[in-house]
This record gives C-alpha cells, sequence and structure tokens, in this order.
C-alpha cells in the first residue's frame, strides 16, 4: 500500500488547515458554541470550497473524492476540534446514503448536502443495545400507504439540529432505514452537550408516520449497509483522533520550550525529552494504523475490513488516550483548566474513544475475527 499523499491531496490538507487556523482558532471555537450562527459561517465556507460533497460521486452531485480526502479533512477538523456537523452529515449519513439510497433519493439530496443547505444526522442507537448494530427495537409497522415507527434512540450525534434523521427500524425480523423529517409531528428531540463540547440528542419516535418512499433500500440489505457505513465512520473518526493527538503533541512541545523551572526551559530535562519521545512514537502509530483503516473501509470483503478497523481502533484509542493524557501531565496543572487547550484534547479523545465501539469491544471483535491477520 502507498501511504503517501499526492500533491492534490497536500494542496487539500494544506487548504482546510489554513481555512480552520484562520476561521477556527480557540477562541473562536468558544465564540462558535455559544453562538450557532459563527459556525454557520464556517459551514458556508466548507460548501463553497466543496467540503462537504467531497465523498460523493460526480453522478449523485458531488465532487467525486475518496476515503482518504474525506479523512484529510477529518484530522484538520480534529486537530481543530471545529465543531461542526460534517462527521454526522457527510461521513456517516453520506456512507448510508452511497450504500443504501436509491439514485433518485441520492441525486436529491447530495446537491442540498454539498451546497450546505441539509444536515442529517443517524438514529440508530438504543439503551439496550450498547454496540450491537442489529440490537434494534424501534418498530416500523405498515399502515394505508405509509409507515408508523415507534421507539426511544439515543446518542444521535447533531441530532439536536439536524434537518432530516436517518432511522433504523425493525420490519418484522429485519432492520429497515427510513428518512424522516425531523420537524415533524411524532418526533421529538432533548439536545446536550457531550463532555467535549459537541452535540448529541436523544429522540423519541411516537406513532411518527412517514410516506411509503420514506424508506432507503430494501429492509434486508439494511444491516449491511449500516454495518460499512460504521466501519467507513470509524475509519474517519481515526484520522479525527490522529489530528487532536497530533496537535497535543505540538502545544506540549511548545510548552516544554517555554516554560522554566530552576532558570531553564524543562524541554531540557531528559526525562521530559523522553515522555515527549514516547508521545511522538503514539502519535505516529495511530497515523500508521488510521491510514491503514481509510485504505481497507473501502474493502469488499467484511470481514477483512472488519479485522483492520478494529485494530486500528484500538490502536488509535490507546495511543489517543495516552498522548493527550502526557500532554495535561506535562503542563502541569494549568493542563486541567478551561483556559488551557491540552485538557479540551483530552475531553475530545475521551469521547472518540467511546464512538463506535471503545477499546474492549473492538479487542474482543478482533480476537473472535482471529486477529489482523487471519490464520
Amino acid at each position: 500500500m502507498d501511504f503517501d499523499l499526492s500533491d492534490e491531496q497536500r494542496m487539500l490538507q494544506d487548504s482546510v488547515r489554513r481555512l480552520l487556523a484562520e476561521q477556527c482558532s480557540f477562541e473562536q471555537r468558544h465564540a462558535m458554541h455559544a453562538d450557532p450562527a459563527k459556525a454557520a459561517a464556517l459551514w458556508r465556507q466548507f460548501a463553497e470550497l466543496g467540503l462537504l460533497g467531497l465523498p460523493f460521486t460526480d453522478a449523485d452531485g458531488g465532487f467525486g473524492g475518496g476515503a482518504v480526502e474525506t479523512c484529510i479533512v477529518m484530522q484538520e477538523l480534529g486537530r481543530a476540534l471545529a465543531p461542526l456537523p460534517y462527521f454526522s452529515t457527510v461521513v456517516v449519513c453520506g456512507a448510508l446514503l452511497r450504500a443504501a439510497a436509491s439514485a433518485d433519493v441520492r441525486a436529491r439530496l447530495v446537491p442540498a448536502i454539498a451546497a450546505g443547505d441539509l444536515t442529517l444526522a443517524f438514529a440508530h442507537s438504543e439503551t439496550q443495545a450498547r454496540y450491537d448494530l442489529a440490537d434494534v427495537r424501534t418498530t416500523a409497522r405498515r399502515e394505508g400507504a405509509g409507515w408508523v415507527l415507534d421507539g426511544d434512540k439515543r446518542f444521535v450525534l447533531g441530532g439536536d439540529t439536524a434537518q432530516q434523521l436517518i432511522v433504523s427500524a425493525r420490519v418484522g425480523s429485519d432492520i429497515a432505514l427510513f428518512l424522516v423529517d425531523a420537524a415533524q409531528p411524532g418526533v421529538s428531540r432533548r439536545g446536550y452537550a457531550m463532555q467535549d463540547g459537541g452535540r448529541c440528542a436523544d429522540l423519541r419516535l411516537s406513532a411518527l408516520r412517514v410516506a411509503d418512499d420514506a424508506m432507503l433500500g430494501e429492509p434486508g440489505a439494511a444491516l449491511a449497509a449500516i454495518e460499512r457505513a460504521t466501519d467507513e465512520a470509524i475509519a474517519a473518526l481515526c484520522a479525527d483522533s490522529v489530528g487532536a493527538m497530533a496537535q497535543a503533541l505540538d502545544l506540549t512541545m511548545e510548552y516544554l520550550k517555554v516554560r522554566k523551572q530552576f532558570g531553564v526551559a524543562i524541554g531540557s530535562f531528559q526525562a521530559l525529552q523522553n515522555r515527549a519521545v514516547d508521545m511522538l512514537v503514539a502519535t505516529e502509530q495511530a497515523r500508521s494504523m488510521a491510514l491503514y483503516a481509510t485504505m481497507m473501509c473501502g474493502d469488499p470483503d467484511a470481514d477483512e475490513r472488519r479485522r483492520a478497523i478494529s485494530a486500528a481502533k484500538v490502536q488509535v484509542n490507546n495511543s489517543g488516550r495516552f498522548v493527550t493524557q502526557e500532554a495535561v501531565q506535562l503542563h502541569g496543572g494549568i493542563g486541567m483548566t478551561e483556559e488551557c487547550q491540552v485538557g479540551h484534547y483530552l475531553r475530545h479523545m475521551t469521547m472518540n474513544d467511546l464512538m463506535f465501539g471503545d477499546t474492549a469491544h473492538h479487542l474482543r471483535r478482533l480476537a473472535r475475527a482471529g486477529g489482523l491477520i487471519a490464520a
């Protein structure tokens, strides 16, 4: 596998990093959390640069990028901790649309996503399910020419502000996906902030009536689409985590150069230099596995894909926890304050660790598959 970026991919990385450095500094990010209109302005700039249509094909109204380009954007978003619904709308729901929606549905939705006019959220997790993608108790029953949905969904990323929802529900013994207008009667949302400042929502669907054409694809194919979209989402999440730990490392290296103890910079102490090197090694290990997951997330062999994704998630989780915890430790007491950036990266890594399966879950999945390399 060739892990080198092409010239075009480097240009993409540079342009996204430059935009976020100008529009999403530490202070600007706080302002975006307080005033969503500021985040909406940055979202429009992403649309103008073509970043929101990046992973979709030209035929669907996108710009024909792939998993590598998506993960480049995600890495820069993780570096800046940008409070944008890129992951929930473009990555997760975009993967579901590619895997399950008809060409007509994609032709209707993708141009709106690419223009920044439509945000989506995937309502799938339920209280009892933990990380089992097949454990769905929300029901969909036929009534007249449409469907009636009932159930509760938890931890819906971006679900409090999304304009439309992709909802999983059980139709008999199968799972189906439905496209739902978030503002229609029968949908109630309770939004809340996560530990890192991101937004989530719990949903209640009560006698929610949708048209027959709201179903995406066929019920029997929905679970495979969810599994594939989840693998793509994990690869993108790994890239986001690498960006976060790389920035935490950079901030720590700068701090070691300017913080003085006994009249000299603490970066001159060999013990701290060794710890900084360990942080660098862990970051590079995570970067390699994130790139591997990116290359493998499009593999048609589901077993090979899942092994690679789980192995990457385990390594990135472990590296991210180590790097960000060390960053806080090397900053000392100030690292725990709200005004210090590294503490925010630790919180972000804590949330990324839990999304789409924690370390223990993916270790079990990898063990059941016989390890990263099948015998």
